[in-house]
C-alpha cells in the first residue's frame, strides 16, 4: 500500500505532517466506521495518493479531496478520469472557501495531518452547516479533547464547542505502526454526529466567543477572565459573572474547566451573552 497505480509515493515532507496510512486491514476498519453513504457528498482534507479517496469515491455521490503537496497531482488526477464524482483541489483547505464547495458536502472523512486537524474541524463545524457527519484520523490527544469531561486535564475550550455540536457515535484506536513514516504518537479514528438542537448561526458565534474567551486563561475564574467582556455595546463586569453563575448552581468562583457544554448555555443565557 505505498504506491498509486504504477506511480511510487513521494517522499513524506514534515512541513505538511505527512504519515501515510499503509495498512489494509486499519484501512477496511475505518471505511466500515465511515459507513458512507450512496448520497452523501465527502470533504476530504489531505488525499495523498488517492489510498483513502478511491473507496471513498467508490461509495460516495461524490468526493470534494483536497491536496495541499502538488507531487500528488498526477496520481489524483488519474483518479479523477476514473471516478466521475471526485473532484480533486489542489490547495490548502484552510485557504479555501469551503463554503463555495457544490455540491455542499455531508460529511467530513479523512486520515488529517496533526498540524491542521483542530482548524479543520473547527472550521467545519462553524462553515459547513451541511455536514452532519465527521469520521477522522487523529492523534489519540485531541481525540481525549474532542470529547473529554469537565474537570478533567484533557478539558478545553475545543472540548465545550465539539460536544456544544456533535456526539461522538465510534471510536477505535489506531496503532502507530500502520503508518509511514512512524509518528511518535498514537492515533484514534472517531466518528462523531451533528445534533439536531446544536447552536447555530449568531448564536454559535457568540458562544464561541464566550467559551474561548473563558479558556483563554483556564486557571483563571470566569468572573475574572470575562470581565470586559463586550457583547452588544456592553462590557461585562465580575458582578455579572458571578451571579450568572450563582444563578446556574454553580460557584461564583467557578473556572472554565468545571462547567460543561450545556452549563455554558445556560450561564451565557443567564448573563445577557444569548
Amino acid at each position: 500500500m505505498t504506491t498509486t497505480g504504477d506511480l511510487p509515493r513521494p517522499a513524506p515532507r514534515r512541513r505538511y505532517g505527512q504519515h501515510h496510512l499503509v495498512d489494509a486491514g486499519t484501512l477496511a476498519a475505518i471505511l466500515a466506521l465511515a459507513d458512507v453513504r450512496p448520497d452523501d457528498v465527502v470533504l476530504e482534507v489531505g488525499a495523498a495518493d488517492g489510498l483513502l479517496t478511491r473507496p471513498l469515491a467508490e461509495r460516495a455521490a461524490a468526493v470534494h479531496a483536497f491536496e495541499v503537496d502538488r507531487r500528488f497531482g498526477d496520481a489524483l488526477a488519474s483518479l479523477a478520469n476514473a471516478c466521475p464524482g471526485l473532484h480533486v483541489v489542489m490547495q490548502d483547505a484552510l485557504r479555501a472557501d469551503l463554503r463555495a464547495l457544490e455540491p455542499p458536502p455531508t460529511a467530513l472523512v479523512a486520515n488529517l495531518a496533526y498540524n491542521i486537524a483542530i482548524p479543520v474541524i473547527m472550521r467545519s463545524l462553524t462553515e459547513l452547516p451541511t455536514v452532519g457527519r465527521w469520521a477522522v484520523m487523529v492523534q489519540k490527544e485531541l481525540a481525549e479533547r474532542l470529547f473529554a469531561s469537565p474537570s478533567t486535564k484533557a478539558y478545553s475550550a475545543v472540548s465545550v464547542l465539539a460536544q456544544l455540536q456533535c456526539r461522538r457515535r465510534a471510536e477505535r484506536a489506531v496503532p502507530r505502526t500502520v503508518f509511514s513514516p512512524r509518528p511518535r504518537v498514537d492515533s484514534a479514528f472517531v466518528v462523531f454526529e451533528r445534533r439536531a438542537e446544536a447552536p447555530r448561526g449568531r448564536d454559535w458565534e457568540a458562544l464561541e466567543q464566550l467559551v474561548r474567551r473563558g479558556f483563554a486563561q483556564r486557571r483563571k475564574m470566569l468572573a475574572t477572565s470575562l470581565a470586559g467582556a463586550v457583547r452588544g455595546g456592553r462590557s461585562l463586569t465580575r458582578e455579572e459573572v458571578r451571579a450568572a453563575l450563582g444563578c446556574c448552581g454553580l460557584s461564583p468562583a467557578a473556572r472554565p474547566e468545571e462547567l460543561t457544554p450545556a452549563a455554558f448555555v445556560r450561564f451565557a443565557k443567564e448573563v445577557g451573552w444569548l
